[in-house]
Order: structure tokens, then sequence, then C-alpha cells
């Protein structure tokens, strides 16, 4: 196990040097003026350079990530990035830039905002967009707070959002943010919205509905357009959760559809760095109604320059303390200009032929309850498992760590039993996928003949299986002095 950083530490360890006189390490003092000194000293390691370097390379060879293996993370989608956008995001001229610089000296950094929004309003089919939100959730936030002020300036108080049973987590939690109270929508046999629940509920109260499409279940809505013809016929806004687009880029556009308004998950669907809590990008597109409410200030191409336009009366205001999460933005935006409509549509095109591939291996084991074809990912279920064996959706998804894999997204949507949601986005190749369903199988096998190594797994990764409800109430992440480490 690698030692924390602070167990390297030593008094008087140094891991740079500063300018002084004759090439000593200069007082603080001699370099900054004594009153903004700290009063007390920074509880920090006093570490080496190489000590550094090796402490966090070790680290990074402890974690699983997608330039190690497999994520089949349904949900959300982890797919691998390419390492072009990311030389192309360090580049000086944009990592070193300051959101407060003059405008005259960031033109190339605006005109990459300016031309984003607009390749994502083309994707989407939408009028305009925001690449403010700094994350999925942070978008969904975004576009409530605009549906809560178009009604609002309309004179009309609606209390409610409509929710699918098997949306997102962060929907409901979105919403109620906003303070609208939340309605659940049922599910039909087939994985879909019920119709009949839909029109029984939607009503003048409702502000609108928050759907994902394709939804949870990797399932297309095919009665989309007669789900907001219902929501617009009260007069509702219909919110197209995007997390799923990656499934429909170059071949079906929400706007077409007659969504009001999307996110798109720049971290997922264009392929940037994604997980452990950010960075990310919750870019929203709306139609032409609703595009005086975005957020301030909007990227404009005007007299021949780029600049920050404020003057929206009818704007929610800021979102986040400057313009979006911009080494992100310039990592997606490498990879549209990379890839162009033919490449955009093979990328749908290979995560939906990935996905149902593994379906119908997957489904020789394990259940698939609404085992057809699907979009980008599909859920299967250990319910059989648990009830014939006594082994659990989260047992498998512990053992397979013990095989180099990440487990996929478990217990959600909360509609299927023992879920176990699995997405191979377009990036894997067929040995990786047959490898994936080689490893299920094993497992499959041994939980028949020896569910005792499942329910103790993993057993060969650098932390054994933890205490999950202790972990996630009695949080700790800090260090003390006092703290002791194995």
């Amino acid at each position: 196990m690698e030692p924390l950083i602070f167990n390297y530490s030593r008094p008087g360890k140094w891991g740079v040097s500063l300018p002084g006189s004759e090439r000593q390490l200069s007082r603080p003092e001699d370099i900054l003026p004594v009153a903004y000194l700290r009063q007390s000293e920074l509880n920090l390691p006093e570490v080496s350079e190489p000590e550094i370097v090796r402490h966090f390379t070790n680290l990074s060879t402890l974690n699983h990530h997608v330039d190690k293996d497999f994520y089949p993370l349904g949900s959300c989608t982890m797919k691998y990035n390419p390492k072009i956008n990311d030389r192309l995001a360090s580049l000086s001229g944009f990592s070193n830039l300051h959101p407060l610089q003059p405008l005259e000296t960031t033109q190339g950094a605006l005109q990459i905002l300016f031309e984003l929004e607009k390749y994502l309003c083309e994707i989407v089919g939408m009028a305009a967009a925001t690449l403010q939100p700094a994350a999925g959730s942070h978008g969904e936030l975004t576009g409530v707070m605009m549906m809560k002020k178009y009604f609002r300036e309309r004179g009309e108080e609606r209390r409610y959002i409509l929710i699918p049973d098997s949306a997102h987590g962060t929907n409901p939690s979105s919403a109620c943010s906003v303070n609208f109270a939340t309605i659940s929508l049922k599910s039909n046999a087939q994985g879909c919205i019920d119709l009949e629940d839909l029109r029984a509920k939607m009503n003048k109260t409702v502000a609108g509905l928050m759907l994902t499409n394709p939804n949870t279940l990797g399932l297309f809505e095919e009665q989309v357009e007669e789900i907001i013809r219902i929501v617009h016929a009260e007069g509702g806004l219909v919110y197209m959760d995007g997390a799923n687009l990656n499934a429909l880029i170059g071949y079906a556009r929400p706007g077409d559809m007659g969504f009001d308004i999307t996110h798109i998950n720049l971290h997922k669907t264009f392929s940037t760095p994604h997980g452990g809590g950010g960075p990310g990008s919750g870019a929203i597109a709306v139609t032409r109604g609703l595009e005086p409410y975005l957020p301030v200030p909007r990227v404009v191409f005007e007299n021949g320059k780029y600049a920050f336009k404020y003057d929206y009366p009818h704007s929610i205001g800021k979102v986040l303390g400057f313009y979006g999460n911009f080494g992100i933005i310039v990592r997606a935006y490498c990879y549209i200009r990379m890839l162009g409509l033919d490449g955009l549509k093979a990328v749908a095109r290979n995560a939906i032929l990935n996905a149902n591939y593994l379906r119908t291996k997957i489904s020789e084991r394990f259940e698939v309850p609404y085992n057809r074809v699907c979009m980008h990912e599909f859920v299967a279920s250990g319910e059989k498992h648990h009830r014939e064996y006594g082994v659990k959706t989260l047992d498998i998804a512990k053992r397979l760590l013990d095989f180099g894999m990440h487990a996929p997204t478990v217990y959600f949507p909360l509609i299927v039993k023992e879920a176990l949601m699995i997405e191979p986005t377009e990036t894997e190749s067929k040995e990786t996928l047959d490898r994936f369903v080689e490893i299920l199988f094993k497992i499959d096998e041994e939980a028949r003949t020896n569910p005792e190594i499942l329910h103790s797994a993993p057993h060969v990764t650098p932390v054994r299986r933890l205490d999950e409800l202790k972990a996630n109430k009695d949080l700790n992440v800090c260090w003390g002095k006092n703290v002791q480490t194995n």
C-alpha cells in the first residue's frame, strides 16, 4: 500500500528552489511584503520533488482508469479520451489564459466558445446554447431555472415537474432545488413512459416533463412525439436529459422531436476526461422562445470581433463564476472538429452496435428484463443469481474488479431488481467485449459452484470490500497528525 504523502515528510525537505542571492534560497520576507505573509504555518508535508512525483505515480497505478482497462459503466458514458484533445487543451495559449484578461487578448478562446455553441445547436437542433454549466446536474438546474422564470414572466405559478420512474436521480433533485414538486410517471411493460399515466397527470399546474431519451434502460422512447404533444397541449415545457446523447448524435436531434430544452454532457458524449467528481461541462441548448432566459454573459461576434454581452433583461443571470470549464470545452471542440458529421454518426452507430452485441451475448447467462434492440446501453439483472445462489449484484460487481475491469452501474434504474447497467461505448474493440463476456460467464459459474468467493470479493485490489454504508455516513477524507495508517 502506498503511504500518505505526509509519511514522507521531514522538516527541512524542499521540492522547489526559489531564486536568491548567490543561488541561495531566499527567505519569504525577502520576496513578499511582510504584511502578506501568513502568520501561522500551513499544515503541509515537506517533501522533495522526486518523492512527490513517485507518490502520485504510485497512486495512479492503484486506481482503475479508462487508460488501464474497460469501463462498462452504463448511465455515465466513460469512454476513452483521445490524447490529442489533452495535447491541444494544454497549449499555453489556452492553459495560461485568465478569465479577466482584456477581451482583445482572448479572441481565440472566445471564438471556440462561440463556435462550439453553434456546433452543439446544430447537433441537437436547437436555436441557442450556453456552455456555462459546469456539470450535467448543473445543466439540469440551469434548465429548470429557465423553466421557472419562463412561467413566472407569463404570470403562471406552475408547481410540478413530471419525472419518469426510470429517470436519473439528479432530475428530481434539480427540480426540487428550484422549488418545484415532482410527480413520478410510471413505465409501461416495454420500459417506456405509460402514456395513460402521463395524460392523467399532465395539467396546467405542471411546468413540464424531464425526459431522458434514450431512457436509462437504453430504450428509445418511440412515442416521444406524442409525449411532447401531450405536455405542450397543456402549455408545459419538455426538457431532455441529454446524458444519453451518445446514442443519437448525427442521426436524431432533440429539437426535431419537439423538445424545448436539452442539456449536453460534453464530458460524456464528446469524450473529455470524466469521473471522480469532475471536471465536467453540462451545456444547455434551447428553442428560440427560451433563448432570452439563457445565462449571461453570452459570447457574440460583432464588428469583426468576439465579445461578452450582458444585455439580456430576461436572463436568469450567471450560474457560474466565469464562462464554463474551458479546458473541457476545448477538448470537446477538438473532438467535434476532428470527427466531423460522418465521424459523429460513426460514434452513435458503433456505440449501439457494441451495446446490442453485449446484450445478446450476456442474455445467455443473465436476465435482461427488457430484452429487445437497445440503443447505447442496456440493463441486465442479477435477480436470478440472488434468488438461486444468494449472490447479489454488488457481489458480481466487486468480483469484476479482481479481473481488472471496472464494475458497471448497479441497482439503477430502480425499476429493475438487482440491476446491472452496461454501456460499452463505441471506443471498445470486439476483443475487449468478448473478454468482458468471458469474465461475466466465469463469475456466473462461480456463483453456482463457489458463491463465497463472490461474497468476499474483491481479493486482489489495493483496498478490499468496504463498509459502504459507513463510508457514506462517516466519511473522513482529512489528514491529521494523529491519524494512523497501515
